[in-house]
């Protein structure tokens, strides 16, 4: 599964796929007081659809995390969002092995630098549909995507329920910043994972250092 933005012959597919991705939904209504019955509301339609994602540039590839290599300069990846968040037209934004392919604006991204780490950096992407017909048509087929509260990798968790494609490392590194405390993680479960390290199931809840 790959996370790519297109901005006309511009393509750029982020080199680690993030743990969530949350599309909000909502729809508009207009509340009117009539003085002997009270409120009533009155629907409008559906309102723009956001669609919100965490996860980082590595500095250095990493096969357990990275979805390819070599990965791009985490300076550059942040001026091509840089360059489409100015951009005026819509961007196209697409989930392989998904039906998910829609036209968007890149309203907001934060980024964040975290001490200590070798020039990784951080960040978090807020994007918007664009108003279009097509936009209902594609946009239905992400109806079984996760939706709710959005996750903030930043924030550090008690308990992390492993998921296909994770390794030790990998979770270290999203989760604490850096792959090499894979072993914290490991000393915490070793009940629960076993005697390899490197047999985690998806399902299992792993007690985070």
């Amino acid at each position: 599964m790959e996370f790519t933005l297109k901005d006309g012959t511009t393509s750029f597919k982020f080199p680690v796929k993030p743990e969530e991705l949350t599309i909000s939904r909502s729809k508009g209504y207009e509340t009117i007081n009539m003085l002997e019955y009270g409120e009533f509301d009155f629907a409008q339609g559906e309102k723009v659809k956001e669609i919100t994602f965490s996860s980082f540039f590595p500095k250095e590839y990493d096969a357990s995390y990275c979805m390819y290599e070599p990965v791009p300069d985490p300076r550059v990846a942040m001026n091509i969002l840089n360059t489409f968040l100015v951009s005026k037209k819509p961007l196209r934004f697409i989930i392989s092995n998904t039906g998910v392919n829609v036209p968007v604006y890149l309203i907001s991204h934060n980024t964040t630098f975290r001490g200590g780490e070798s020039g990784d950096i951080y960040f978090d992407i807020t994007l918007r549909t664009w108003r279009d017909s097509k936009v209902e048509k594609v946009g239905a087929a992400t109806s079984g995507s996760k939706s709710g509260s959005r996750t903030d990798l930043k924030k550090s968790s008690k308990t992390y329920t492993v998921k296909s494609g994770d390794s030790l490392s990998k979770i270290a590194k999203l989760e604490l910043g850096s792959s090499s405390k894979w072993n914290e993680i490991y000393k915490l479960n070793a009940k629960t994972i076993g005697s390899d390290p490197n047999q985690i199931k998806p399902g299992q809840k792993l007690v985070m250092p």
